[in-house]
Order: C-alpha cells, then structure tokens, then sequence
C-alpha cells in the first residue's frame, strides 16, 4: 500500500488569489491528507502552486474537481466577492470546504451559505489563520482552557499589515471586490474575540473605517476599529495598513487577552523587544511574568478537520462559531461610520 494510499481524506485546490491558499494547503499535507488536483484561471498563479506542491495535477476545468467523488475536500481562496458562489458550488456537489478570510463580503451571502450548508449537512470552514496557524495562539488556548489567567474578561486583537510588501493586484483596492478591511482583516479578530471569551452570542457596539495616507486609491480602509460585547466578554479591533517598512515583517500582530487572575499578551509575527522569530507568548499571573517561547507547539486545525469530516464532528471550529465570526465582521463593516474621506 502507498503512502498516498493510506492518506486519510483526498483534497483539491480550486483559486489562488491570495497567498493564504499556501498555508491552507500545508495545514491539510501536515495533517496527512492528499492533495489531488488544482483548478485556476491564472497559468501565473497555478505554475507558482504547483512549484511549491509538485504532486498536484492541473485540471482545465472546476468541474473536474466538483465530480470527482474520491475528493473530499476543497480548499479555496479565490478573489473574495466570488468565495461564497465558490463555496456554494463545492457543497451542492457533496464536498466540504475551506475558504480564506472573508469567507464572504455581504450579510446576504452569508444567509445563503448558511441555508446551503444547513441543507446540504457540509463542513463550511474559514481558515482563520491567525489563530489555526499561529503556535503562540495555540498556545493561549491551553493556558486560558487550564484556567491559567481566570476568568477571561476582554480581549484586545490588533492586526497591522503592510500595504506594499508584495505587489497587490487591482481587486485588492476595490471595496466591492475585497469587501472592506473590518470585514477583511477584521474577521480574524472576531474569531478571537469569540473563541478566547466563549461568547456564543454577541454584537457590533460601534465600528469606524477609515482612508487616511493612501488618496491614490479612495476605495481601500487603510484603518478600522470595532468594540464588541458578546455574552462571555468584550472586545476591541484594530486593524490596518500602516506598518512601517523599518519593522522587518509584514505586522506586528498582538492579541492580549485579561483575565480575571492575570493576562497573556500574544507577539505573533515579531517581538520588538529584541527576541529573535516569532510566537512569543507574555503569561502574567499573581506569581510571575514568564515568556514561553511557542515556535515547537503543534497545530490541531488540519488534524481536528480531517477527523471533523470523516466523522462529521465539529472539533475544528463549531459551524456556529464559524458564522458567527463572519457575521460579526460583515455587521462591523456596514454600520462603520466612515472617516479620513471614505464617502
């Protein structure tokens, strides 16, 4: 029997137009499943995919991923105004499917994909890489579920990104394409929010957008900023385009969560405090201050998915929490009072 044999499930890739479609992909080939096929429009972006996976074989047409009934999964991060159709198309044909932030970019998609998903019983997963690929996170959620700060009372999730690290196509500065920066980048924090409160219900207090350095293309947010109240805590956003280039990496992404016996600060990407890499976890409690260095945690999101869909479990991410992300970020985005000459 082949390694490829024993595979536990069979998955294919259909759009490339973020990056992030490299990390869902090796979050399902570190899990131990196989990556089947590949469809794309773009012969640029499917010749860089297959230079990173070479086992992967190119289809001429989605359908060719849709109908064939060896696939169990299909990972995607098409140009976001097109997720939720991508998303929908997978489900109708019996296959479970994980889409990039924003697993879509209107309230109304969102109705659809949750009638959909409820009729057709499949798995619809954002991969919300911030926390499913980032060890320090993973580690967060040890120490909270262990009780290591108390009761979690608020989080704070900051999320700064570099605007020119990497060329950007055109749709990236189209607000009806990408969707807005709170319901965008924003959609990782309110996985957060959600996840390290336990808040199963919750709301938008108020939210702000902004356009304040980049005139040159009026419809991109370069700013956001969200406060929240679920029923298991509160919770505030900062996001943006801002990074400096003199920092090194593309963002300085921090999340702290307080608790009632202490507090965690996450340095995800870069400690500016002179420690070398990433996944930097602060843990202060009535004992200590202790950095805990996360880079050999392991990731359960792959794992825990491949099991969810051969058993049809929600061990990854709970459906609900999942659309209540969105929900919560897509809510942000269109009650935003808009600043800095958004109109």
């Amino acid at each position: 029997m082949t390694a490829a044999s024993r595979a536990p499930i069979r998955f294919a890739a259909i759009g490339l137009n973020h990056n992030h479609i490299y990390g869902q992909t090796r979050a399902m080939l570190n899990a131990g499943a196989e990556l089947v096929s590949v469809y794309a429009e773009e012969d640029d972006l499917v010749a860089d995919y297959i230079k990173a996976f070479p086992q992967v074989g190119r289809v001429a047409d989605k359908h060719a991923i849709l109908e064939d009934n060896s696939i169990q999964l299909v990972v995607s991060a098409t140009i976001p105004d097109v997720r939720a159709a991508t998303a929908i198309d997978v489900m109708r044909h019996g296959k479970d499917v994980m889409v990039d932030k924003p697993g879509v970019i209107t309230l109304d998609e969102l109705a659809e994909v949750r009638k959909v998903q409820r009729e057709t019983g499949r798995i619809f997963s954002v991969c919300f890489s911030e926390r499913f690929e980032n060890r320090a996170t993973e580690k967060a959620s040890q120490l909270v579920a262990a009780g290591a700060i108390g009761k979690v009372v608020q989080t704070v999730g900051l999320g700064p990104h570099a605007l020119r690290n990497n060329p950007r196509p055109d749709w990236f500065f189209q607000r009806k394409r990408y969707g807005g920066i709170l319901c965008d980048i924003a959609a990782h924090q309110c996985d957060q929010f959600l996840h390290f409160t336990g808040s199963t219900s919750a709301e938008v207090v108020a939210s702000h957008v902004g356009n304040f350095g980049n005139p040159d293309t009026p419809e991109l947010e370069d700013f956001g900023e969200v406060l929240l109240r679920g029923n298991g805590g509160t919770g505030f956003i900062r996001v943006d385009w801002f990074t400096p280039k003199g920092l090194g990496t593309w963002g300085d992404g921090r999340l702290t969560i307080l608790g009632t016996d202490g507090y965690i600060e996450l340095r995800k990407y870069i400690d500016i405090g002179g420690r070398p890499g990433g996944d930097h976890l602060f843990l202060v409690d009535g004992k200590s201050l202790q950095h805990i260095d996360c880079q050999s945690e392991e990731l359960p999101y792959g794992p825990r998915l491949i099991q969810d869909i051969l058993n049809r479990t929600e061990t990854a991410m709970s459906q609900q929490h999942c659309f209540l992300a969105t929900e919560l970020a897509l809510k942000a985005e269109a009650m935003a009072v808009r600043l800095g000459g958004l109109k």
